[in-house]
């Protein structure tokens, strides 16, 4: 007997939280032995994406971070909560080398592999990577011989510490989340809520809030890569990159579009909301 199965077979509505992963899951690689079920009660899936805690993260407020700032000020106090961090983590003091920081339990679901096999490439003298996370062990002691290999310019936090992940978003350019499979995913909400670029894999909740920069028309929220390839995770760290050295206006007028955006959970309550008058006789 599979329970799951049978509350699947017996449920008005069936919620998952992001619209992309509700289609996912109706196929073989997401499904789980529950796809062909899932395609027949299909018409019950809604997806609905999370929200944050905007009071808690919230760098208007936050006391955690070296400087507070709003979407007027954020370019010049997001620089300087980039040095702090710098001063922290032992980081090159530079404010010209750009950050990217990863918040993340360092599993192959969250695409750790890719990331592995990308650092050498990343770390090319104008760049600096932070990593945030515990998990499996071939995975923190690769993090931990990168920062031997890269002193200065690599920091790998084998540790779990809130008070640093709210400095990493607010001190990072730009946050690397390149999940395997990703149901709605939280730190690219966090990172957008601080100015911080999301670089995504095109899966789940990513796909469905971060929307791939446009070089040509200058809109989009962050920089995506569709199949599961080291190469395209690569691509798109240089994509951005490419925009935040070469046109520092376009990449501070998308990280006030990040601030900008509605993460909170007052969007997803309506639509909960919604679902259950749906189902009100």
């Amino acid at each position: 007997a599979n329970a799951m199965k049978a509350g699947l077979a017996y449920a008005d509505r069936i919620t998952t939280v992001s619209p992309t992963y509700a289609s996912e899951i109706q196929t073989q690689f997401y499904g789980d032995g529950l796809d062909a079920h899932l395609r027949h009660h299909n018409w019950k899936l809604r997806g609905i994406v999370n929200g944050i805690d905007s009071t808690q993260w919230d760098p208007a407020t936050d006391k955690l971070i070296a400087e507070q700032y709003t979407v007027e000020d954020a370019p010049e106090k997001k620089a300087a909560n980039k040095a702090a961090l710098q001063a922290e983590l032992g980081l090159e003091a530079d404010p010209d080398k750009m950050v990217f920081g990863l918040v993340s339990r360092l599993t192959d679901q969250k695409g750790l592999d890719l990331v592995n096999a990308i650092v050498p490439a990343m770390i090319d003298g104008n760049t600096q990577f932070v990593v945030l996370g515990t998990g499996d062990h071939w995975y923190e002691n690769a993090f931990r011989q990168y920062e031997e290999q890269f002193r200065g310019s690599v920091c790998s936090c084998i540790m779990y510490d809130e008070a640093r992940a709210h400095r990493i978003y607010a001190g990072s350019d730009a946050l690397l989340i390149p999940s395997l499979f990703e149901p709605c995913g939280l730190t690219q909400l966090i990172a957008m809520r601080f100015g911080t670029v999301p670089v995504v894999r095109e899966t789940g909740g990513l796909r469905d809030t971060v929307e791939p920069y446009n070089q040509f028309t200058g809109e989009g929220n962050g920089f995506t890569f569709d199949r599961y390839e080291d190469g395209l995770l690569l691509d798109a760290v240089n994509r951005a990159k490419d925009l935040y050295f070469n046109d520092r206006e376009a990449w501070n007028t998308m990280l006030r579009r990040d601030m900008q955006k509605d993460v909170s959970w007052d969007v997803p309550a309506q639509a909960y909301r919604a679902l259950y008058l749906e189902l009100k006789p």
